[in-house]
């Protein structure tokens, strides 16, 4: 059996893990604080000036937030914008691009906010489309998710993009919560971020970001959250009561991750040997093109029945495990589900295991 299910990345932990941990085990004898460690938020600071084209330096003393992975922050994060924002009129909104991440329609649904969904499909470049936004339904929203890289298609908002969001989130008072946890996973250019264009003040803007995918330490728990300072004080407020605090010999090692660069250029090669691999084998079959960010393969099979039998038939023949697209999705309001007609590869296993996997794919689904 080949699980290609869960995008839980498989490449070696990096060599400084170990004698970073070892160096600061004293440290997990005390209570850390939610707000992490101050030589944390300055190297977090310091990266994303690096990392991106930015206006000025991200302030780490109120614009960056340490968390227990993004997973929770993302969650947590529609309960602040809940309250953060002015009251709606109706029922709040949180807006959720269709297929997602679970967690946040998870937050919508627990802030008891109307998880409203927004179909990303091949016709709309696998974005929300922002041009069929109603102004009745942005005067009710308090926030929107947006992945970019996307999970699962792989696709990349640009900056132009971006900006006209900031732009929509300011005119109507909503926050936009930016999941770029895919970011450091890239084939040609380095994604742009949404702090690039919510310049210079990073108004009704967040960012998530994680060392999951970047440094290959899904297990570490460590993210972070950056943006519009005013937000941030007021989810400081709600984690200190509600949120699962950061070991700060975990803190450590993501110091020594963000101040380095040469493991994440291998992790990256990694995985564009794998995606070399799937122009080779997979080719122009089911839709494929290689995305532009992220580890995921998106595959139409609507000609093999549509992903839940496509899922099936990989199983049952072939011992491959992969996610039928319906399950990553909604149905929308005409009844349709834009991940109906996929599967989700999740490129993670070593390159000898993705080269059998695929073929396997092949082999079974023509």
């Amino acid at each position: 059996m080949i699980s290609m299910a869960v995008g839980e990345p498989q490449h070696p932990v990096p060599s400084f893990v170990g004698p970073v941990l070892a160096a600061h085990l004293d440290e997990f004898g005390r209570y850390p604080a939610n707000k992490g460690l101050d030589a944390f938020a300055e190297a977090v600071a310091k990266w994303l000036t690096r990392r991106y084209a930015l206006d000025r330096p991200v302030d780490p003393t109120t614009e960056v937030l340490v968390l227990n992975g993004s997973r929770e922050g993302l969650f947590l994060a529609a309960f602040t914008a809940k309250s953060w924002v002015s009251p709606r009129p109706g029922q709040p909104a949180v807006l959720i691009p269709n297929p997602f991440y679970a967690a946040y329609a998870a937050g919508a649904g627990a802030a008891d906010c109307e998880p409203v969904f927004l179909p990303a499909t091949a016709e709309t470049g696998f974005l929300p489309d922002l041009d069929a936004l109603s102004e009745h339904l942005l005067a009710r929203t308090v926030a929107f998710y947006l992945a970019s890289p996307s999970n699962p298609q792989g696709a990349v908002a640009e900056r132009a993009y971006l900006a006209r969001l900031a732009a929509l989130a300011r005119r109507f008072g909503f926050l936009v919560l930016c999941d770029e946890c895919y970011c450091e996973i890239y084939s040609d250019r380095p994604p742009p971020g949404m702090l690039e264009a919510a310049a210079p003040d990073f108004a009704n803007v967040v960012v998530f970001h994680s060392l999951s995918k970047r440094s290959s330490l899904p297990g570490l728990r460590v993210g972070f959250a950056a943006g519009d300072r005013r937000f941030l004080a007021a989810f400081l407020e709600l984690r200190n009561i509600a949120a699962p605090q950061v070991p700060t010999p975990a803190q450590r090692v993501a110091i020594a991750a963000y101040h380095d660069e040469g493991h994440v250029e291998e992790n990256r090669r990694l995985y564009r040997q794998k995606f070399d691999l799937a122009d080779q084998i997979v080719g122009d079959r089911y839709g494929y093109r290689r995305p532009a960010g992220g580890f995921f393969l998106w595959l139409d099979v609507a000609a093999q029945g549509g992903g839940e039998t496509a899922a099936l038939a990989l199983w049952r023949q072939a011992g491959v495990r992969v996610v039928p697209g319906r399950y990553l999705a909604r149905d929308q309001a005409d009844g349709s589900n834009p991940g109906a007609d996929y599967v989700r590869v999740a490129m993670v296993q070593n390159h000898e295991t993705t080269a059998k996997a695929l073929h396997r794919l092949v082999g079974v689904l023509g």
